[in-house]
């Protein structure tokens, strides 16, 4: 028995037969989306396990030389051999559709001098461990960029692959079986009507048979009698 009142007719019928051949269709669209998704996401996230180990070992690096510089120099120098930097970074955003989820790209480009002018201070009164802690920052960048982008798509498949499961379970275990079990009860009740009728067309076929017996019976009597009249009146 269906949830909700259906009307029991051979349109409805057609009808929810329709929207179960779509409801089906589209499941098996979903279920071959999520599919992808998940194995779009599985690539995701082995390389963002790769790189970010590669990060924390760049940083780590580059944190170990400039705690040695910071040893080495006083703050004050410190300070003043970063303060003004010599190139500039202008980040560009972009998006990539992947299985109809916009995730983003990130390309970054430097402005101001080449890769050998990264360092904003002379060399005279500054620490070689300074260099080597700006040029693994340098190196880095990129990779952190990169790092972010992978980490953002990974956010945005995970979001998409969990609302197309519960599409996905929706149809499979709710919609499609109340479309199958309306579907059920309408063929049911057709039938049973279809029965009805046929019995019903029965009853009055025998009454009609009934009443045709008596009225051929009746005139066969009514012969007889006049028959029988006809007869006596020839005696006479």
């Amino acid at each position: 028995m269906p949830s909700k009142t259906i009307n029991p007719t051979r349109m409805e019928l057609t009808r929810l037969k329709g929207q179960l051949r779509t409801a089906q269709r589209g499941h098996k669209l979903l279920k071959d989306k999520r599919d992808e998704l998940m194995k779009q996401f599985m690539d995701v996230v082995r390389e963002n396990r790769a790189l970010r180990r590669r990060v924390e070992e760049e940083i780590m690096r580059a944190h170990a030389s400039f705690t040695v510089a910071a040893a080495l120099m006083s703050p004050d120098m410190l300070e003043q051999a970063l303060m003004c930097p010599k190139q500039s970074v202008e980040l560009e955003m972009s998006f990539q559709n992947v299985m109809s989820v916009n995730v983003p790209q990130y390309q970054f480009k430097t402005q101001g001098g080449g890769q050998g002018e990264i360092y904003p201070y002379g060399f005279a009164q500054t620490s070689g461990e300074l260099d080597d802690a700006v040029d693994a920052m340098a190196r880095v960048f990129q990779d952190l960029l990169k790092l972010a982008e992978i980490e953002k798509t990974s956010q945005l498949l995970a979001e998409e692959i969990e609302k197309t499961r519960r599409r996905v379970n929706a149809l499979e275990y709710v919609k499609i079986p109340e479309m199958q079990e309306s579907i059920k009860y309408i063929s049911m009740k057709l039938d049973e009507n279809e029965r009805a009728n046929t019995i019903r067309l029965m009853k009055v076929k025998d009454i009609i048979l009934k009443e045709a017996l008596e009225e051929k019976r009746e005139a066969s009597e009514k012969a007889l009698q006049a028959f029988a009249e006809e007869n006596s009146s020839a005696q006479v």
